[in-house]
C-alpha cells in the first residue's frame, strides 16, 4: 500500500493526472503596444487560450522588443521565439517570394488589386515558406506607403536631396537606390524616430497610422499622397512548433489568426485615412500628386523593374504578379 501511494504521488507530482497544460507561444512583433494591430493579436491570444487540448497561452512581444525583424527570424530559428508577425522585408529573410507583394514599386493601382493578388499567390507562398520551416497562419497588409519627409517632396529629384530611412540588412535594395541616385541610410525600425530628431535621416516610407503612432511626422512634417507600394504583414510560426501542436487545436488557432489578419487588414486601412487626418491638425502637410508627377514617379518605378526582377524579387514571381494584374485589369474591363 505504502508503495502504491508513493507511485501516485509521483505520477500527481509529474502531471500524470493533470489536465493538459497549456502550450506557450512567444511572439514577436514590432507593432506598438495597444495599437489597432495589437489589439487584434490580444484577441487571438484570448481565443487560442480557450482551443481544444488544454489551450494555448500566447505571449506577446510589441515594440520591437526582440528586435527588429531580422531579429526576429533568427530568434524563431534557435528556439527563443515561437512566432512573429513581419512585414514584406522580415518575410524575405525567411523566403524571398514574399516581396512580390511589397517591393515592387507603383505596380499595384488599387488595394482590390492587391487582394487579388494575395489570394491568387497564397498557396504557392505557403508551400514555399514551409519548406523553409515556418508555417503561415495569415497574410494581411496596412495599406499604403507613403512617402514623409523633412522638406517637401513632390517629384523625385525632391527625394533624391534628402536621406532616405532604408531596412538594415536589405543590401540589394540598398544598392538599387543608390544606383536610382537616392542617399538611402539602413537604420532598424526602432532608430527611425532617433534618425529623424538627429537628422540622421531626413525622409522614410510609411503607412501614415504608423507615422501618426512613431510620432514621425513631427520632424517629417510632409507627406506626398502617393500610393507607392502596399506593406504586406505575415504572421508565422516555426514548422517545428506546429508540428508538436494537435491536428485539431490547429484548426481553432488558425481560423483565430485568419480573423485577426482580416481585422488587421481592415483596421488598417481604415486608419490610413484617419491618420492622415489627425496629423494635418498638428501640422501635417500633405501634398498631392499631380499628374505630372505621377508620371514622373511611374517612369522612376518601371525604370528600375529590370533590377528589381531576378534581385530583389524571384523573376517567376515577379512575371506571375505582372500577369495576375493583367487577368485581373482584363475582367475589370
Amino acid at each position: 500500500m505504502r508503495y502504491l501511494i508513493a507511485v501516485l504521488s509521483v505520477l500527481w507530482a509529474t502531471g500524470a493526472f493533470a489536465a493538459d497544460a497549456p502550450i506557450k507561444v512567444k511572439l514577436g512583433t514590432l507593432a506598438p503596444k495597444d495599437s489597432s494591430p495589437h489589439q487584434s493579436l490580444k484577441a487571438m491570444a484570448e481565443k487560442w487560450r480557450q482551443v481544444p487540448g488544454g489551450g494555448v497561452h500566447l505571449i506577446i512581444f510589441t515594440d520591437g522588443t526582440q528586435g527588429g525583424e531580422a531579429d526576429m527570424v533568427r530568434r524563431m530559428r534557435i528556439g527563443q521565439l515561437q512566432a512573429a508577425v513581419l512585414s514584406g522585408t522580415g518575410m524575405a529573410e525567411i523566403d524571398d517570394s514574399v516581396t512580390a507583394l511589397q517591393t515592387m514599386p507603383m505596380v499595384y493601382r488599387s488595394l482590390d488589386e492587391v487582394d487579388y493578388v494575395h489570394e491568387k499567390l497564397l498557396p504557392k507562398l505557403e508551400h514555399r515558406i514551409a519548406e523553409k520551416g515556418f508555417v503561415v497562419l495569415f497574410l494581411t497588409d496596412a495599406g499604403w506607403v507613403k512617402f514623409f519627409s523633412r522638406k517637401p517632396v513632390v517629384m523625385p529629384d525632391d527625394l533624391r536631396k534628402q536621406k532616405l530611412f532604408a531596412w538594415a540588412g536589405d543590401n540589394k535594395a540598398l544598392d538599387i537606390m543608390r544606383a536610382a541616385g537616392y542617399q538611402p541610410v539602413p537604420l532598424e525600425t526602432a532608430d527611425i524616430l532617433p534618425g529623424l530628431q538627429t537628422g540622421l535621416i531626413d525622409a522614410l516610407p510609411s503607412p501614415p497610422f504608423f507615422a501618426l503612432a512613431g510620432q514621425f511626422y513631427g520632424s517629417a512634417p510632409y507627406m506626398l499622397d502617393m500610393n507607392w507600394a502596399p506593406l504586406l504583414g505575415a504572421c508565422v510560426i516555426t514548422k517545428k512548433s506546429w508540428d508538436n501542436i494537435p491536428h485539431e487545436t490547429q484548426q481553432a488557432m488558425r481560423a483565430a489568426a485568419e480573423k485577426a489578419g482580416d481585422e488587421i487588414r481592415s483596421q488598417a486601412r481604415k486608419e490610413m485615412i484617419e491618420a492622415v487626418e489627425v496629423m494635418k491638425k498638428r501640422g501635417l502637410v500633405v501634398h498631392d500628386l499631380t499628374p505630372e508627377a505621377e508620371a514622373a514617379w511611374r517612369s522612376l518605378a518601371e525604370s528600375v523593374y529590370p533590377k528589381i526582377r531576378g534581385s530583389l524579387v524571384p523573376a517567376d514571381m515577379f512575371d506571375e504578379v505582372q500577369a495576375l494584374l493583367k487577368e485581373y485589369r482584363a475582367g475589370k474591363k
